[in-house]
């Protein structure tokens, strides 16, 4: 893989999952319906799973090809944005329903 591929699938899945959750939260403040508050809790459910994958899979990956340990690294601190986000997101979830 190239450094930038590694850098942009990272900002791809951090883009997808804070722009779902920003989603989820703000139909749930909107509307105050609580499908979009179960989906949002859905959310959370599958995507630390898949959000873990994709760190071990880049640590792996940088650990087996030495020379991408660094764009892999700065690609695991993409993603770990996305967990006091998703952390904020929570509260403020649980304090709305």
């Amino acid at each position: 893989m190239k450094d930038l591929e590694i850098i942009k699938l990272a900002k791809v899945m951090f883009g997808l999952f804070f722009l779902m959750g920003s989603l989820f939260l703000l139909g749930a403040f909107i509307t105050n319906q609580d499908e979009f508050a179960a989906a949002g809790y859905m959310l959370l459910i599958f995507g630390v799973p898949i959000n873990l994958l994709c760190v071990f899979g880049l640590l792996i990956y940088g650990i087996v090809y030495r020379s991408k340990l660094k764009d892999c690294l700065m690609a695991i601190c993409i993603l770990a944005i996305n967990i006091p986000i998703a952390v904020v997101y929570t509260l403020i979830g649980i304090s709305l329903f």
